[in-house]
């Protein structure tokens, strides 16, 4: 189970402001996806929030192809990156995340995750998304995360 916090409110999102990254945010409250990725955040031009990472060789499995748990935890934190808004600023985790990998990724790809909030009600938030790399899609994601306190 993976948790997030809402973007926003003392929620650990840094802005870069230098490099491949200036104008987007990185979530510096969870080391391991700072170990994994890191994953990088923003708003794109269509006003839709986009997640991000450059694949590298660290990120690859021993056939030289992006190793699939990498591919699913930066699923993982895209899932909360685009339900932000249903978020409302709380906590939430990963009830169930599924994905069906579509082409392989290689060293050196922009790795991008878009998606839509399917459905939002209560404590529960359906997302669908995809990953692409250098625009190609290769993973189909869906996921839900639940709503929690945080005592």
């Amino acid at each position: 189970m993976s948790e997030h916090e809402g973007v926003g409110s003392g929620s650990g999102l840094v802005p870069i402001t230098q490099g491949e990254w200036a104008g987007w945010s990185t979530w510096q409250g969870d080391s391991f996806e700072q170990m994994s990725g890191p994953f990088y955040e923003r708003i794109d031009e269509d006003g839709r929030p986009v997640a991000a990472f450059r694949a590298e060789p660290r990120h690859m499995n021993g056939a030289g192809f992006m190793h699939g748990g990498c591919l699913m935890t930066f699923a993982d934190s895209a899932i909360f990156t685009i339900a932000h808004p249903a978020l409302e600023g709380g906590h939430a985790v990963t009830l169930n995340l599924t994905g069906d990998f579509l082409d392989p990724v290689r060293v050196g790809q922009l790795v991008e995750a878009r998606g839509e909030v399917v459905r939002a009600g209560g404590k529960t938030i359906f997302v669908d998304g995809l990953a692409t790399a250098d625009g190609k899609p290769v993973l189909r994601f869906n996921a839900i995360i639940r709503k929690v306190r945080r005592d």
